[in-house]
């Protein structure tokens, strides 16, 4: 398998940083990956970036995939990555978030569209494309709201499709319908992997990212209430047995290098959830978990459990001395770029059973499984590395 390049759209994002990281640290053996491309929105430096120095890291901003004509879009992507024309592996993770939905599936296409028709055009090399889609492929964001046949858990690949109306407002299907009639007679393979809430470190400020929420929250709460205090879960007591199966950047980054480099030419086009473990955990058994990295006892929710935003907005100016006193980067904890209250959403609405079927994944081969604190305190352990939180 040696002499492999890759291309990483979303390179900054929760789940782009991972890959970049798992490649640089020459996963799966040594000698496999010769280049990886990062391409970023927004500009970020080597040193933010947390990344190592290594010669084989392209850091790339500036490229626009809504920009220009499609012609004019390859020829910026010629001329910004270098070596583009050797290729071998697309991972598809970019996101363009935007309040206005249909705006934001319009997008979601166009990108999707545009950027692997532009790597079949300038890679005469290329052999895998990987599109990341999630768990709305089972219906998970319709909360109380699906319908009574849906969500039959374990949640497997095999599921159909969600039901009109659910199924239009969904980027993903027309972004799978796209890629199979496209990609039908290529000679290069393609699948799309489904994580559910997605556990990782960023470097930046992100829409979503639960793992640097907990964190600054947890480092918060422990400086204004002390050390060892209760830390009640800032959910509801549903949503605190619900079960599910978190997906860490780093382990969903493995396994989906793995499907790219091991899956046989007539897997083309399967989908594959991809997470931490093939049993499903509660918070109830992560939360104390978490609370102690940060030296605090984790209990479960009281009758009016804290809200994570307003806590931190409550807590906003003992937070800024804390940037100071610890050294700590400033616009982390209440960035303008962060959906506000999504943390609300999925500790408290997300108050159901769905956790993943994660047969098909491990009968690949990959055996590899993680541990709650070996996803969570992972991210944190890199938080104080970057100096996000003390």
């Amino acid at each position: 398998m040696p002499g492999k390049s890759a291309l990483v759209f979303g390179a900054s994002g929760v789940t782009g940083w991972a890959f970049v990281n798992e490649i640089l640290n020459d996963y799966p053996t040594k000698g496999v990956w010769m280049k990886v491309h990062a391409l970023t929105n927004r500009p970020i430096s080597l040193h933010d970036s947390m990344w190592s120095n290594d010669p084989r890291l392209n850091i790339v901003s500036g490229v626009d995939l809504l920009k220009g004509n499609q012609e004019e879009l390859e020829q910026v992507m010629k001329e910004k990555i270098k070596g583009v024309e050797e290729v071998t592996h697309v991972y598809y993770l970019a996101y363009k978030a935007n309040k206005d939905l249909k705006k934001e599936l319009d997008d979601a296409v166009t990108m999707f569209q545009r950027s692997t028709t532009a790597m079949d055009h300038l890679s005469p090399k290329l052999e895998f494309v990987v599109l990341q889609t999630g768990a709305k492929m089972y219906g998970c964001h319709l909360l109380e709201n699906h319908p009574a046949d849906y969500m039959p858990v374990p949640l497997a690949e095999s599921l159909p499709r969600l039901k009109q109306p659910y199924q239009d407002l969904l980027f993903y299907h027309p972004q799978l319908d796209w890629i199979t009639a496209y990609a039908e007679d290529k000679t290069w393979n393609w699948c799309d992997t489904r994580p559910d809430i997605i556990i990782g470190f960023v470097p930046n400020q992100n829409f979503y990212s639960l793992g640097t929420v907990l964190g600054i929250y947890l480092s918060l709460f422990k400086e204004v209430e002390g050390e060892g205090e209760d830390c009640p879960f800032p959910g509801t007591l549903k949503s605190w047995d619900a079960k599910s199966i978190d997906g860490s950047s780093d382990m969903i980054a493995r396994q989906t290098i793995y499907l790219s480099l091991t899956l046989p030419k007539e897997s083309k086009g399967e989908g594959f959830n991809v997470a931490d473990v093939k049993a499903p955990e509660t918070w109830s058994s992560k939360w104390p978990q978490l609370c102690a990295y940060f030296g605090l006892k984790g209990t479960r929710p009281t009758f009016n459990p804290p809200e994570v935003r307003r806590y931190v907005k409550d807590h906003f100016s003992t937070w800024e001395q804390m940037e100071k006193r610890y050294g700590l980067q400033s616009g982390h904890a209440d960035s303008p770029l962060i959906f506000q209250g999504f943390e609300y959403f999925l500790l408290t609405q997300f108050d159901f059973d769905r956790q993943y079927d994660m047969t098909k994944m491990y009968g690949t081969g990959f055996n590899e499984e993680r541990t709650v604190m070996q996803a969570w305190g992972g991210v944190f352990d890199r938080m104080r590395r970057a100096k996000i939180i003390p």
